[in-house]
């Protein structure tokens, strides 16, 4: 290692040495937490539950039996909230700090171009992203899978699980630093790119935890029974909340219309009110990947468009 980017480490070892130290530790925990939930699966108590959102209960007492997940959804919160730091924290400096004390055109001088000068740092700064992004995603999922869309563990819809794993996360991390990367480029004060960097990425990540919950992306299926007959159970399916019965001409109604869940009441009721089925909203599980790569085409792109504007910027502004 040399030159360039011999630089480029030097300047960004620490940065990297803090999210090394984090996955270490987040390791630690995840092996030590994920034993005792395998352990405590193993030991029978959980073998009478059955899948599906509603809690399975000790024998004796009705009280609910859960495994203890919330170390893992703090996992998943930190995988969620992973752009912020990273844009604030390393892509903000990455350029800016250079731009602020002046010593960018100290390396210029020496014959860098300016783009091997952007490529160099860039280049270290993503590629270390994404391993501790990656790691940090693989760590959820490999924590994740025994207690994976059970009543006594963590359901795919959940926040923590459905934006704390998988590729987003990766893509997520990259967004951050090339905002953070860019507004360092444009501010030329470090500061004031993390301050822009911050409310960016926090804006971005919010926005897409919005997207889930209305569903506007990802359209939740209608499920449909005839009649009074039972509904499709709902089982491992993210419900939006939205119950209702149908007309003979394809109206559909409140649940609250014939609010009875079965039986002679329901029939009669559907009946004096011309309902000929029932219905619900959900997302079935296999949604989960419709969520993801969604969220990764929006953030991996948003992350390859500030790129090339950065790269488009260094000429006018280095």
């Amino acid at each position: 290692m040399k030159g360039s980017l011999w630089l480029a480490w030097r300047q960004q070892r620490v940065a990297a040495g803090i999210g090394a130290g984090v996955l270490l530790l987040v390791a630690a925990i995840a092996a030590h937490s994920r034993s005792d939930m395998v352990d405590a699966l193993r030991s029978g108590l959980f073998d009478h539950c059955a899948t599906g959102p509603l809690y399975c209960t000790q024998s004796g007492t009705g009280l609910p039996l859960l495994l203890d997940i919330e170390p893992l959804k703090y996992l998943g919160a930190l995988n969620i909230a992973l752009p912020v730091p990273i844009g604030v924290f390393w892509g903000a400096p990455l350029l800016g700090r250079d731009r602020e004390l002046g010593t960018h055109r100290l390396v210029l001088a020496q014959g860098l171009s300016r783009g091997r000068w952007f490529a160099s740092r860039f280049a270290l700064a993503a590629l270390t992203t994404t391993a501790l992004a990656g790691l940090l995603a693989g760590l959820f999922a490999w924590w994740w899978r025994p207690a994976a869309d059970r009543s006594y563990g963590l359901f795919w819809y959940d926040n923590t699980a459905l934006s704390g794993s998988g590729p987003r996360v990766v893509a997520a991390a990259l967004f951050g630093l090339a905002a953070g990367t860019l507004l360092g480029l444009l501010t030329r004060r470090v500061l004031a790119a993390m301050g822009l960097t911050l409310l960016a990425t926090g804006a971005a990540t919010l926005l897409l935890e919005w997207t889930h919950w209305s569903r506007i992306l990802i359209p939740p299926h209608s499920y449909v029974s005839a009649g009074d007959a039972p509904k499709a159970p709902m089982g491992e399916k993210w419900s939006t909340g939205d119950y209702g019965l149908i007309t003979a001409s394809g109206r559909h109604d409140s649940v609250f219309s014939c609010a009875y869940p079965s039986g002679a009441q329901l029939r009669e009721c559907m009946s004096a009110h011309g309902y000929v089925a029932r219905f619900y909203r959900a997302n079935p599980a296999g949604d989960y990947w419709a969520f993801q790569w969604t969220d990764t085409a929006i953030l991996g792109g948003l992350a390859v468009l500030l790129t090339v504007v950065t790269v488009l910027m260094l000429r006018r502004r280095v």
